[in-house]
């Protein structure tokens, strides 16, 4: 895809604020008639700038009251082992986040569960019994500062 220009980055930067925006309401906003808002965002989709649209639920308003953030290591990190834990990561719902990290731990993974007995059923029933872990550390988190927020499309 052609570098983004600022139209792009106004079109990006609104669908992240609102993805239910019509596409009249986003050509409005952006200086655009519809048609060339529509094929922009039809490009952008193409080229895979934007990744898909989804609803953002509140996790408390669905019974998940509890955040835990989780450092794993690796016994080792030959590509087998890898693979493997990387597709159990995948296969597990309450995992709502995952990241590869540089440094003393391997994995930092976001899991979100309804309740303190529910994250302890969890690590004992499917965190531990994945092959190939040499450590898991928790850390809860007691509120949110700051959710997920649009990426700063505009500011470079």
């Amino acid at each position: 895809m052609k570098t983004l220009d600022a139209i792009d980055r106004r079109i990006l930067l609104a669908l992240q604020n609102d993805g239910r925006l019509s596409n009249q309401e986003l050509a409005d906003r952006v200086g655009l008639s519809p048609s060339p808002c529509l094929r922009r965002v039809r490009l952008l989709e193409e080229a895979g700038v934007i990744a898909g649209y989804r609803a953002v639920l509140d996790q408390e308003a669905v019974g998940l009251a509890i955040t835990a953030f989780v450092r794993i290591t690796l016994e080792s990190h030959g590509a087998e082992v890898v693979e493997r834990v990387e597709a159990e990561i995948r296969g597990i719902p309450e995992i709502v986040e995952a990241y590869l990290l540089a440094g003393d731990q391997d994995y930092l993974l976001k899991i979100t569960v309804a309740s303190f007995a529910s994250y302890e059923d969890f690590v004992r029933n499917r965190l531990r019994t994945i092959p190939g872990l040499a450590s898991i550390q928790t850390t809860f988190a007691f509120g949110v500062t700051k959710t997920v927020s649009p990426l700063p499309v505009g500011s470079y």
